[in-house]
């Protein structure tokens, strides 16, 4: 019996940038919004990514898209 390879769409994420000091990655911010089950009431949580950025494109305060990927490192996961 052979296996089926299950091929599963990439995440793709948009924040803004954070961090740009260290050299090819990048630390960007992801702001999510959901309401609460039992309040209704909306809130907001956010969560910082180390992302990939081959050649240093992308400065503090910019808008990005990521998008996963292999890891990189032990840290990085997604790639600008």
């Amino acid at each position: 019996m052979q296996g089926k390879v299950i091929q599963r769409r990439k995440k793709v994420l948009q924040g803004l940038v954070v961090s740009d000091k260290m050299d090819k990655t990048a630390v960007v911010l992801v702001e999510r919004r959901f309401q609460h089950p039992l309040y209704k009431r909306t809130l907001k949580k956010s969560k910082k990514y180390k992302i990939h950025d081959a050649n240093n494109a992308c400065g503090a305060g910019d808008r990005v898209r990521l998008v996963e990927c292999k890891p990189i490192s032990k840290d990085k996961c997604f790639r600008l």
